[in-house]
């Protein structure tokens, strides 16, 4: 194991009336690969200026390898001293060479002579992206990297990421992002932070590990111990032990939702029964709006119904907050109508949404100072209801100015579903959540009895959420796909059908078609049903042997058991991911079989 090039040893800080956190050792490799996780306000992205050397601590030694280039990027930079972007890019401490910044920012599509007064969140984001990476870092510290990035330029940072030659901590929401890129967690999590020398691909997995191993501690513990811990688990692992369940909902819906599209392309919906017309919501038809002369949707035609979760994707000026006005009845089509029903009663909640005053307390937020909040028609008191955001209950007297960006969203989108509705528009809805209460969106979302419209470059969020996705790329057609970003990729880059060849036009042929089979293979039907416990098995097996490995003295004492146990946990990983792909392939026949 190489030696570290950056460490802090017994790093403290305090903050308000107690310690964020106290005692943390935390060390970086030359070529590390690191995820941080955990739960928004438990001090990440403190913890990266921290690293960085921007913020001075109460306790630590933070020791660095002489020459060591650490280069921290931002959420929200403040730009605002900088007419352009190039200004800000160039400006300010230790900047970048003017070609190498010209160089990244030509690669990543970013006009650096931009006015920041004018600039998009994302071209904002691709800027501070520019800045970091042109300073030529041999650590990079990037808190929240994809926030405002449309998917070709993630997939441009990913790529990216995977060639560069030093070491990164990663703070995302992205799961996609993370499980690509990462090679070891390490977890914030009640002011301690562990190391597990795992992807993020088995976080969930070792986390319940060490959730189970803390419940048994905690049977030694009074009751009231006891109930604390099941209270923060409620969010977490039972969650977590839903979402086979409502992913199996899931592609359920999408299969019926496969069987009402018809053939591949067919943008308009056939109604074979009366009672399903009731069910329409929005009626597109025949849609066409272009800009001056850019046309950026072109004749498309669609009809929602109750309970469908749409979702759009495209990179950024695709047409994709258009297609969603056009939807929402916020703007009229050139040509064509869309035809709303009348009970439609939404809530938009955008990407710009702006932070609530920070004077404003959580209570005055939520029950506009009053103990009580009427969630769709139900009464709830507001400590009952902020635990069922992962909330602590104390909280209500807090200022809005003392939570950090994450808990400021998810209080947002807590205010935003309590109210009665029946059409929910999301814009990037995942930006500044973090990984559990992603996991609480999905299943609000799930729960919810109306219709959801999403915008959202966060790929799994998507695969996890909708039943029909509208991929644009700026041509003016919009594809329309039972499932979700997988699914849209998979048509992107399917082969053109071939066109059969005529009967009798081959010598010998057989002019009789075959069979079509209607249901699995014994095989196939035999790996659809078993293989979601071959996965649990091999996810337990990993968990056990990645919660040996990060004994810090196992490598010292045990170099033997270290080596054997890091040889099984990445054989045993090949299969469990060997088990999911297959997993998936069959399900896919399935969902086929069933349209």
């Amino acid at each position: 194991m190489a030696p570290p090039i950056l460490s802090y040893e017994k790093l403290g800080l305090h903050q308000g009336e107690g310690w964020l956190f106290r005692d943390l050792d935390l060390y970086v490799g030359p070529r590390d690969r690191l995820a941080l996780i955990g739960r928004n306000g438990a001090g990440k992205t403190t913890l990266l200026k921290c690293l960085a050397g921007t913020i001075e601590t109460d306790l630590g030694q933070r020791t660095i390898v002489p020459g060591t280039r650490v280069v921290l990027l931002e959420q929200d930079p403040d730009m605002t001293a900088y007419p352009t972007l190039e200004d800000w890019v160039l400006g300010g401490e230790g900047p970048p060479q003017p070609h190498e910044a010209a160089s990244i920012a030509d690669q990543i599509g970013i006009d650096l002579a931009r006015p920041t007064a004018t600039a998009s969140g994302g071209e904002r984001r691709r800027a501070a992206i520019v800045r970091a990476l042109a300073q030529d870092p041999d650590v990079l510290l990037l808190d929240e990297p994809t926030n405002h990035l449309d998917l070709g330029a993630i997939d441009w940072l990913e790529q990216y990421l995977m060639r560069f030659k030093g070491a990164f901590i990663v703070i995302s929401h992205d799961r996609t992002f993370l499980a690509r890129l990462t090679k070891s967690c390490i977890w914030l999590d009640r002011g301690s932070l562990r190391r597990a020398e795992i992807g993020f691909g088995g976080f969930d997995a070792w986390t319940e590990a060490v959730y189970a191993e803390e419940e048994r501690a905690a049977d030694k513990l009074d009751a009231r111990l006891k109930l604390e811990l099941h209270w923060l688990q409620r969010g977490v692992t039972a969650r977590r032990k839903r979402n086979q369940g409502r992913l199996a909902k899931l592609h359920e819906m999408r299969a019926q939702r496969a069987a009402m599209l018809g053939p591949a392309g067919a943008a308009k919906l056939g109604l074979a029964r009366d009672d399903v017309k009731t069910k329409v919501v929005i009626d597109a038809e025949a849609v066409t709006k272009s800009f001056d002369d850019r046309t950026i949707i072109r004749d498309f035609s669609l009809r929602i119904t109750r309970g469908d979760r749409i979702g759009l994707v495209g990179a950024n000026g695709t047409g994709k907050t258009t297609l969603l006005k056009l939807l929402n009845g916020e703007l009229a089509p050139d040509s064509g109508k869309v035809t709303k029903a009348k009970s439609l009663s939404g809530i938009v909640i955008d990407q710009q949404r702006k932070l609530m005053s920070p004077e404003r307390r959580v209570r005055d937020v939520l029950a506009e100072g009053g103990d009580w909040i009427e969630v769709r028609g139900v009464k709830k008191h507001i400590k009952g209801y902020l635990k069922e955001y992962l909330f602590d209950p104390s909280l209500t007297e807090a200022p809005i100015g003392t939570l950090s960006g994450g808990e400021r969203s998810r209080l947002l989108l807590a205010r935003e579903f309590a109210r009665a509705s029946n059409l929910l528009v999301l814009d990037e809805p995942t930006n500044d959540l973090d990984l559990e209460t992603l996991d609480l969106l999905q299943e609000v979302i799930a729960d919810y009895d109306g219709t959801v419209l999403i915008v959202s470059h966060d790929r799994d969020f998507l695969d996890k959420t909708v039943t029909v996705t509208l991929g644009l790329d700026g041509s003016g057609k919009v594809d329309i796909v039972a499932g979700g970003y997988e699914d849209w990729v998979k048509r992107k880059t399917a082969p053109v059908p071939r066109a059969p060849a005529k009967a009798g036009a081959l010598a010998g042929t057989n002019t009789k078609s075959s069979p079509v089979s209607k249901k699995l293979s014994f095989k196939d039907q035999r790996d659809l049903d078993r293989l979601p416990a071959e996965v649990e098995r091999l996810e337990r097996e990993i968990a056990a042997a990645e919660t040996a490995l990060h004994d810090p003295d196992l490598f010292m004492k045990h170099p033997d058991k270290f080596a054997a146990l890091t040889k099984s946990i990445d054989s045993k990983r090949a299969e469990k991911d060997a088990a999911e792909a297959r997993w998936l392939e069959v399900a896919e026949m399935a969902e086929a079989l069933a349209a």
